[in-house]
């Protein structure tokens, strides 16, 4: 198989959304496909990481579709799909018109302060142009004690398993994308974005930095993802 061209990560926030609409249709399915089945489980584990109770308001940001948000609102919760891609939303609403979709910049957040018991946001904010605004964003909008929960692509923590996931990701993962995606370019950039993204401690201090608390994380799939916990400080 030939190299993967590099993809360019200095795209601007309005390309992004654009790439993201591009895939909308079919993003979900591809997903799972790429995730070799493993999506179901990181969601069951973002679930049960964010503990949402019954009547809580619960953020999902970077919602797309709102695949992730319906388990939280099978627990009771009030949840509000929030995402930059109207593409994104289009189908969503299609396809889930009983949730509250937000047309949102990650970076701006649409909300007041101290609006959301809980917030969360699964594999997207890598894809933001600022991560370190977009957390102190999620800051803001929590109650004092609000709970976050980042899930992310990160870094294997075992050698072998992390050589044949570099390899996945940069060469079969776009060849995978080209047969089942819209946009297989999408996929590459994707690709090279995880790659880029820090390992698990230094997300952790990225999320203390922006005045989390109580930060820790768990490693899911043998630290392909992980999922960090954190909290707004009371006082």
């Amino acid at each position: 198989m030939g190299d993967v061209p590099a993809a360019d990560l200095t795209r601007q926030p309005d390309e992004v959304a654009l790439m993201f609409d591009g895939v909308a249709e079919r993003y979900d399915i591809t997903n799972d496909i790429l995730a070799l089945g493993q999506t179901r489980l990181w969601r069951r584990a973002v679930l049960n990481s964010v503990r949402p109770e019954p009547g809580e308001v619960v953020l999902d940001l970077a919602a797309g579709t709102g695949t992730s948000s319906m388990p939280f609102r099978a627990r009771g919760a009030y949840v509000v799909p929030c995402d930059f891609s109207l593409g994104m939303l289009t189908v969503g609403r299609h396809r889930s018109p009983e949730l509250p979709f937000v047309a949102g910049d990650a970076l701006r957040l649409p909300f007041a302060d101290d609006t959301f018991d809980a917030a969360t946001i699964s594999f997207g904010l890598r894809n933001t142009a600022d991560p370190h605004a977009a957390l102190s964003e999620m800051l803001r909008v929590l109650r004092p004690g609000g709970r976050l929960v980042v899930c992310e692509f990160s870094h294997p923590v075992m050698g072998a398993l992390r050589t044949v996931y570099t390899e996945y990701l940069m060469r079969a993962l776009p060849a995978v994308a080209q047969r089942f995606a819209t946009n297989a370019e999408a996929y590459v950039y994707l690709a090279e974005s995880i790659r880029a993204w820090p390992n698990q401690p230094e997300l952790a201090r990225w999320i203390q930095q922006a005045g989390f608390a109580g930060v820790a994380w768990l490693d899911l799939t043998g630290g392909i993802v992980a999922i960090h916990r954190a909290f707004r400080p009371i006082n």
